[in-house]
């Protein structure tokens, strides 16, 4: 996939909410009670922030569970630098160790036996990944895995920026005025970080915290663990 800038359809659905869901990690407990708790309508458009797959131990139910859910509204996805780096392996050898230590070997193992073996997944799976886009955006509201490079164009950011660089908190805000919504750096303490113009929604699912979804349209959070608690709504402001 190139690392060109995809200026997705900015006529969403007007009827429908307008969802982001950060790092979901395989956790597929926490995602499929996110989804129970939201409802899920055909007017609403959905927007994953990459990074699905590895870590967690479900990652074969997380991409079953999201192929079902873009039969049931608009799916956007995100390419996350776990996705890349797993795309990337298919065709380099040299990439699927590092995968493997990254990450990877959970994945395989939530297939089995058989996937472990060969390394495979499921060629449903492998395309779903490859659907996967390098950032989104509306007229209000950039969602992008990582984060961007000031004074680069979206169409012009590098796989670099937006699947691998840190987001500090320190961004400066967006020169065109829109709200950028990312993932990818883990915030350990389970709460989004928000900066200037810039909400981070990763709150490290895997690692014993939350599955965090903001609903862009009225700014109210849901989040979810591995364990299947829930919260929410909770006013965005109030992190």
């Amino acid at each position: 996939m190139t690392v060109e800038g995809h200026l997705a359809d900015q006529s969403a659905n007007r009827h429908g909410r307008l969802l982001v869901i950060g790092d979901i990690h395989g956790c597929n407990v926490a995602l499929e009670t996110l989804l129970e708790r939201l409802a899920i309508t055909s007017d609403d458009t959905m927007v994953l922030l990459g990074d699905v797959i590895d870590r967690g131990p479900g990652t074969l139910e997380v991409i079953d569970r999201l192929i079902q859910l873009r039969e049931h509204c608009r799916l956007v996805f995100v390419m996350g630098n776990h996705e890349q780096m797993f795309l990337e392996s298919l065709d380099n050898h040299n990439v699927r160790g590092p995968w493997l230590e990254f990450g990877g070997l959970e994945t395989l193992m939530s297939y089995g036996e058989r996937a472990e073996k060969s390394g495979l997944l499921p060629a449903e799976h492998v395309e779903f990944l490859k659907t996967s886009v390098d950032y989104f955006e509306t007229e209000s509201t950039v969602f992008v895995h990582a984060n961007l490079e000031q004074g680069v164009p979206l169409a012009k950011q590098t796989a670099e920026w937006l699947r691998w660089t840190r987001f500090t908190g320190r961004e400066e805000p967006w020169p065109t005025g829109q709200r950028v919504i990312c993932g990818h750096t883990a915030q350990k303490n389970g709460r989004p970080s928000i900066g200037d113009g810039w909400v981070c929604i990763d709150t490290y699912v895997y690692g014993g915290m939350f599955l965090t979804t903001l609903d862009v349209s009225n700014d109210l959070v849901y989040q979810t663990s591995q364990s299947g608690n829930f919260h929410g709504p909770t006013p965005l402001a109030a992190f």
